[in-house]
Formats: structure tokens, C-alpha cells, sequence
């Protein structure tokens, strides 16, 4: 059977969640089951019909206390007092070969904090959701991933009538920065205490006791947040929602909805059509992220003084500015560190911006300006011309022009998740046809392979996919 845990936040008072059951549907089924997630679980010899069992409520395992969390958040930078798990509930943990996992059900049903929604998911948003965390897995960014996605002939309405379904997702946590301040803003400062205290003892892979723990644990959540938005930014992925809601308090990246990786680089790229104001636009991402660990600071007033949340957020800048540094130069191949490094990146974002050229595909192919080769992105006079600059870069490098290949080709993806393709896979689910779904996550899972049979999928978008918008609505 499948090694569950109840959740230590079970353990919490109870002002912290709303024990809840999950309406499960009367005739689900495995829309799609992720193996290779299961593998790296050691849960591969359960057999996915008994997960079916467990996600449907068919089959209710006597360890699980099922809980609904409580939070709030700033949402588009407005304060929103009660929020919470309107349609998900945290199962358990999974007592996994790498630790204990957060087991999470996305579409379970009203609770509490549904805010007059039904809390159902939909077939298209958890499609959405699970492929983009298998993508990003594979570009080596933290994520939630999910286990299954579990179809139903319900249907829900949204802009449409849809297919309702849930999706069984697993992260190393679900506590956002919105979860304290839900307790700082209601007056609670001991629960607020008791939240930080948990984190601290539940995730000792990242906080430790010191006689400055609450200090320490600002610090790691601020660095792991700059870390994770720099990765977004080198591969030009636009999160869209970066509520405090959505926000984890280990640097990964989950909550999906109207995302965006960025095709023609545009740093005013804005993903989610309800972004009005670009709030969240591909180029605020950074700043962003800060805001929302002054936010977390903020509600962290009563345990930290405002001097030292002041100096720990300093720390953000200089940990964005030097990860995103290094992995450009990764990307550019570049193993040494010169001065003028920086400018060289910045040459070839201002050509890819004005000459409106795709982000992936150039990366990708900057392999073969190493030979003082025109790319097909790359062919202007302009272009030529930085091309020559990188060139000369390179001849200060020790590898072989063979091995730097070799370590480009390693972090600049030759297939990223374009909208259109995770549209396609939807249409196709909606007529009950998965085929294209599983096409699509063998591609993704292996962004940086050649897999020339595939070389369709490393194209920009067609013409009738250029403009999709997404919204909120799943």
C-alpha cells in the first residue's frame, strides 16, 4: 500500500486548517499517471488503480487527516483576508525514499475558503498544471509535481461547460508566505510563532535552531526565492500570479495558472490576459519576488525586528543578480568570470528584444557562433557583429570548443512548454484522446536531447497560437 503519513501540520491547533472529506466522482477513471514521479518515490510497485482508489475517497487510508489549510495573501498587491484551500485539501506525506512528501488534492470539493466556487478543478487547468511541473522538474527548477490526473464525466462551469477533475500533487511543502500573514494581520503573533516553529522543526534540510532561528529562517526563504525567480528568468518563464499566496516557503515554484514560457523575447511579456496592469509581467518578476519577502518580513514583525528584515532582504538582490549572472554565463558557455561579461549577455538580450527573436532557439543555437557562424536567429549586421565579440570572449575559455558544446547543449533546452502544444494536448483530452498529452510530457522531459523525431516541437509557435490568452479560471 502506498506509505502515507498523516501530516505533522495536522498537529497544529486548529485555527491553522478545517478537517475535511473529499467529494470524490462517481465514475473517475486515470486520465494519466505520472511513472516516473512514482519511481523516484519508490512507490512504483503500486498499482495505479489503487491510487485511483485513494485520490477518488473510494478507498479512505486510516493514517490520512485530511485537512483544508487556512491563509491569506496579497493578491495583485491588494491584502485579501481570508483565503485558503478552496478546492485542494493536504491528504498526508508520503514517506518517500528522499523523505516525507506533501500529498496534496487539487478539485476535491467545497470547503470552507471555497468563496462561493464549487471546488472542482478542470480537466484543462490540471493538464495545465501537471505538465508544466514535469517541465520545469526537467530544466532542474524546484517544483510541485503531480502523481495523477483523475478524470470524471462531471461537468463544471467556468467561461464554458468543462470536465471536472482532481489532480493528486506532491511538493515539499504547501505553507506559503500568505500563511503567516493570515495570522499576522488577525492579531495572532503566538500562531505566527507556532507556524515559524513548525518550519523550522519540519524542514531541518533547510532551517536549523540557532539563537537567531527566526533570523535564519527569513534569510533561507528570501535567498531560495531569489534563487527560483532567477532560474524563471534564464528560461524566460512568466509565472503570471505571483500572489503572496503563491508563494512557497522553500523556493519552489507551484500554484500554476495562467503561465507563460516566453517565445520572441519581450521583457514586458505578461502571460496571464486578466494582468491588466502588467504587475506581473516576464521583467517585474524580480522585483516581485522582493515585495513579496518584504510582505513575508512584515508578517514575521513580531519576530524579527524591522533592522534585521532590512538587512536579510538586502541579501535577495545580491542572490538574484549573482544566480542569474552564472547561469547566463552557463548559457553563453562561458566557465570563467571576466568584467565584461555582462555586457556581452546584455548585447544579446537587446538584439533578441529588437530584432523580436525567439528566447529558446537563439540560446540554443549559440553553439554555432562559437565558429563565427551566423545562427538563423542571429544574422544581422548587428548580430554578426556581437557574434564576433563572443567569439573573441571565448578565446579567453580553456575548454575545447567540443566540450563547450557539450555543456551548452546542457542548459540551453531545445524544447520548452510553448502554449499552443499544452493546448493541443487539452483539445485532444477533452475527446477523451491522451496520446498527445503523453507525446507532449516525453518531449518536455528531456528538453535538452537532440530527439530529432520530435524537432517539430522546437519550433515557434503557428500563426493561429501566437496570441493565446489564459486566464485564472480553472
Amino acid at each position: 500500500m502506498l506509505p502515507l503519513l498523516p501530516h505533522a501540520f495536522a498537529g497544529l491547533p486548529e485555527e491553522f486548517y478545517t478537517r475535511q472529506i473529499w467529494e470524490g466522482f462517481e465514475h473517475p477513471f486515470i486520465a494519466f499517471e505520472n511513472f516516473s514521479l512514482k519511481q523516484e518515490l519508490g512507490i512504483q510497485d503500486i498499482d495505479g488503480e489503487d491510487l485511483l482508489k485513494i485520490f477518488n475517497g473510494t478507498e479512505i487510508l486510516q493514517p490520512l487527516k485530511p485537512l483544508s489549510m487556512i491563509y491569506s495573501g496579497h493578491q495583485f498587491g491588494q491584502y485579501v483576508e481570508q483565503l485558503g484551500d478552496g478546492r485542494g485539501l493536504l491528504l498526508g506525506q508520503i514517506d518517500s525514499i528522499d523523505g516525507a512528501i506533501d500529498l496534496h488534492l487539487k478539485g476535491a470539493g467545497k470547503t470552507p475558503y471555497s468563496r462561493f466556487g464549487d471546488g472542482r478543478a478542470v480537466l484543462r487547468s490540471v493538464i495545465r498544471e501537471y505538465v508544466c511541473g514535469e517541465a520545469m522538474h526537467a530544466l532542474s527548477i524546484p517544483s510541485s509535481r503531480a502523481l495523477m490526473i483523475v478524470g470524471s464525466n462531471e461537468m463544471v462551469i467556468r467561461e464554458k461547460s468543462e470536465s471536472a477533475a482532481m489532480l493528486a500533487r506532491t511538493a515539499k511543502t504547501h505553507i506559503r508566505f500568505g500563511s503567516f500573514e493570515y495570522f499576522h494581520y488577525n492579531n495572532q503573533p503566538e500562531n505566527v510563532k507556532a507556524l515559524a516553529d513548525f518550519c523550522i522543526d519540519q524542514y531541518p534540510a533547510y532551517f536549523t535552531k540557532t539563537p537567531k532561528a527566526y533570523e535564519d529562517f527569513f534569510q533561507v526563504v528570501v535567498e531560495r526565492t531569489a534563487s527560483m525567480i532567477a532560474q524563471w528568468q534564464a528560461c524566460g518563464f512568466n509565472h503570471g500570479v505571483m500572489n503572496t499566496d503563491n508563494m512557497s516557503i522553500l523556493g519552489e515554484t507551484f500554484d500554476y495558472g495562467p503561465y507563460g514560457f516566453m517565445e520572441d523575447y519581450d521583457p514586458s511579456y505578461v502571460c496571464n490576459h486578466s494582468d491588466l496592469q502588467g504587475r506581473y509581467a516576464y521583467k517585474n518578476q524580480p522585483y516581485i519576488g522582493l515585495w513579496n519577502c518584504s510582505a513575508l518580513g512584515h508578517a514575521l514583525s513580531s519576530l524579527i525586528s524591522e533592522e534585521s528584515q532590512g538587512e536579510i532582504l538586502q541579501s535577495y538582490e545580491v542572490t538574484f543578480q549573482h544566480t542569474l549572472a552564472e547561469l547566463y554565463r552557463k548559457k553563453l558557455g562561458l566557465e570563467q568570470k571576466q568584467s565584461e561579461d555582462a555586457i556581452l549577455i546584455q548585447g544579446l538580450l537587446d538584439i533578441m528584444e529588437s530584432e523580436k527573436l525567439d528566447y529558446t532557439n537563439t540560446f540554443r543555437n549559440l553553439t554555432q557562433a562559437l565558429s563565427r557562424e551566423a545562427t538563423p536567429e542571429l544574422n544581422s549586421d548587428i548580430a554578426k557583429s556581437w557574434i564576433a565579440s563572443f567569439q573573441d570572449r571565448h578565446e579567453k575559455e580553456v575548454l575545447s570548443q567540443e566540450k563547450t558544446v557539450t555543456l551548452m547543449n546542457q542548459v540551453n533546452p531545445k524544447f520548452i512548454l510553448r502554449n499552443y502544444m499544452a493546448q493541443e494536448a487539452i483539445d485532444a483530452a477533452e475527446d477523451s484522446k491522451f496520446s498527445k498529452l503523453e507525446t507532449l510530457i516525453t518531449v518536455l522531459t528531456q528538453p535538452f536531447q537532440e530527439l530529432e523525431e520530435y524537432n517539430h516541437f522546437a519550433n515557434k509557435s503557428p500563426a493561429w497560437a501566437q496570441h493565446l490568452e489564459i486566464s485564472c479560471s480553472s
